[in-house]
């Protein structure tokens, strides 16, 4: 049976973000999942997820999606045929993270979402697209539809995430990780970490590029995952 791909947003993304990859990656029928708006842990993500896409997946997964495929591969590894991590980490919270994330919840949770989204806009980006008025639109579109206590939720589920480095060198579908040059929040470094202890597993680096690569190098992106997507069904 053939694996069905779905398409894991990160952290209060719906599929706007996926816009792109929807149109090229069409051949594969790409399916958009939207647990993280429906549980309040990795793991009920993940179970979730499961649960409501029957069969063999292949899960691409950006930032907080990411860290939902690998605990779902950790899950139900007989069902995971692939997985595409897009700038994300399978490290668990850092103390100086987790500090932040609670402030942030906070404000979140007193309706004072733009004094948290705004300013941090220049983590999301690289510099020349945090310039770009229509991308930084979207993008604060998606968030600011996602709401406050969305953002507070799932910010806390991403501070309660499992360590999952200890399962990486037990994964043994075919593994891409994809991250740009430039990830203010998830550096290249956590990808680089991902790629050596994953056995066969692919490194992908999109230049001039931050966090939001989907939607910043498209092209780059789909051809990326297009390759690869080829390479599994062979």
């Amino acid at each position: 049976m053939k694996a069905r791909l779905v398409l894991l947003p990160g952290l209060a993304g719906d599929a706007t973000m996926w816009r792109d990859q929807l149109l090229g990656l069409a051949p594969w029928h790409p399916e958009v999942s939207d647990v993280h708006m429906r549980e309040d842990s990795i793991a009920a993500m993940a179970a979730l997820l499961l649960q409501e896409h029957e069969g063999p997946l292949t899960l691409c997964g950006a930032s907080m999606g990411g860290m939902i495929a690998l605990e779902a591969a950790r899950q139900a590894p007989e069902r995971v045929r692939g997985l595409a991590l897009l700038g994300t980490t399978a490290r668990p919270e850092t103390p100086d993270m987790r500090s932040l994330r609670e402030a942030a919840i906070e404000l979140f949770e007193q309706g004072r979402m733009e004094e948290v989204i705004e300013p941090n806009l220049h983590f999301a980006f690289h510099p020349d697209h945090a310039r770009d008025p229509a991308l930084v639109g979207r993008y604060l579109g998606f968030v600011y539809r996602a709401g406050a206590q969305q953002l507070a939720r799932q910010n806390r589920a991403v501070t309660l995430r499992p360590d999952a480095r200890p399962h990486l060198p037990a994964l043994a579908c075919p593994v891409l990780v994809m991250c740009g040059e430039d990830d203010a929040l998830t550096p290249l470094e956590c990808s680089r970490e991902i790629h050596a202890a994953v056995p066969g597993a692919v490194l992908h680096t999109v230049p001039c590029c931050g966090h939001m690569l989907t939607m910043e190098q498209p092209a780059r992106v789909n051809a990326a995952l297009a390759d690869w997507l080829r390479a599994t069904e062979r």
